[in-house]
């Protein structure tokens, strides 16, 4: 076996490290998984995930963690709403019946960001996560790499993989290639205690998800199962709009003053977004990898999910891509069939950038038709047609 007396360290504790980390486990793997927060319950994990039966499925089924995964998804949280900037419905999947399930291509379970972390936490084995590591810096040592924390920690490891995310430590040691900037900055928040401080957007959502197009702007409001409702706007800037624009993303109140001129027109129902002042947004400008990004494979050191092939949110297969990369990568390093480390990495690789090079054509694509005139006919017209 290729990773016998070999210790791994995963950098990042997201669905696709863990998911690693699991499967690596499954096969006798040495892994432990460095992860920045404190603890598991210090930050909140965002917004609601829809997982693919080719992809993020597939990693659960391999992980022997499907019959877990049912009882924590959400029924009904995929059903979807088309509207546009008045709130008017155009397209309604509440009013459809549900044939799809479990082992269908088309059926894409959600599950709140949350529940699936903790989902995977509680498949590994004891310790396997360390909390409060925020990774300071990396040298090689060795044959491996020396990890040191900004606590001051250390540790050392014979193979390490990145799977920090977009902001990533870890890639600049494999490749120089930067993403460029997509277009698009989104502004994204969480509404809580929705019922109450977002009533009418409560309703419309129906415990489901909303997609607004107009005006070339998107809004997408996703219900939670713990009542409150996450979203982000996206819209055309400059890469450094959020940062010239002297807004304090944490205040609602100024958030509020800027969605009323630059969402100029659309109901006043989309302010209940930035009614309560425990609403707090953040600014992301979307980026994406180069489609013909490559490197030389190394023996001892890769990459997975947005660290490796970041892209924009709009084709929803962000953590899906994550969890089959480390679908991918566990079985190339698990399986037996290559000579050595970097070969099984190589051949990983090859095949990931392959796979993200289509999706994240795919995904650009997506992008710039969901901000352009006639959006609304546009996405009405692809769902009407995935029929």
């Amino acid at each position: 076996m290729l990773l016998q007396n070999k210790q791994i360290a995963i950098v990042g504790g997201g669905p696709g490290g863990l998911t690693l980390a699991r499967l690596l486990q499954q096969n006798g793997a040495a892994v432990t998984v460095y992860e920045r927060d404190r603890n598991r319950h210090v930050r909140e994990q965002g917004g609601t995930l829809d997982l693919h039966d080719e992809s993020g499925l597939a990693a659960l089924r391999a992980a022997g963690l499907l019959d877990e995964f049912k009882l924590r998804y959400r029924p009904g949280a995929d059903k979807l709403r088309l509207t546009d900037k008045h709130a008017t419905v155009v397209l309604d999947q509440h009013e459809e019946a549900q044939t799809d399930t479990f082992g269908q291509a088309s059926f894409r379970p959600e599950i709140d960001r949350g529940p699936l972390r903790e989902l995977l936490l509680d498949s590994l084995q004891a310790g396997t996560v360390v909390w409060d590591r925020h990774l300071a810096d990396v040298q090689p040592e060795g044959a491996g790499w020396k990890l040191t924390f900004h606590n001051g920690a250390t540790a050392t490891a014979d193979i390490l993989i990145g799977a920090d995310g977009a902001n990533s430590k870890i890639r600049p040691l494999l490749t120089p290639i930067r993403p460029f900037y997509s277009g698009v900055t989104i502004v994204e928040g969480t509404v809580y205690d929705s019922a109450h401080h977002a009533p009418r957007l409560h309703r419309l959502t129906q415990g489901g998800k909303i997609f607004a197009l107009d005006d070339s702007r998107t809004l997408v409001v996703s219900a939670k199962g713990d009542g409150s409702l996450t979203f982000y706007t996206g819209c055309k800037t400059v890469e450094t709009w959020a940062r010239d624009s002297g807004i304090d993303f944490s205040s609602a109140a100024e958030v509020l003053a800027w969605f009323r001129q630059e969402f100029a027109g659309w109901d006043g129902i989309w302010q209940e977004l930035f009614a309560s002042e425990t609403t707090q947004c953040v600014s992301r400008p979307q980026y994406c990898m180069p489609l013909d990004q490559t490197w030389p494979a190394r023996p001892n050191l890769t990459l997975l999910g947005d660290a490796a092939h970041l892209m924009p949110p709009y084709a929803g297969e962000g953590v899906n891509m994550a969890m089959l990369d480390a679908l991918e990568l566990a079985h190339c390093l698990a399986s037996g069939q290559f000579s050595d480390v970097q070969a099984a990495i190589a051949h990983y690789e090859q095949h990931m950038r392959h796979r993200a090079s289509v999706v994240a054509e795919e995904t650009m694509a997506q992008t710039e038709a969901l901000h352009a005139p006639g959006a609304l006919t546009y996405l009405v017209n692809l769902f009407a047609g995935g029929k």
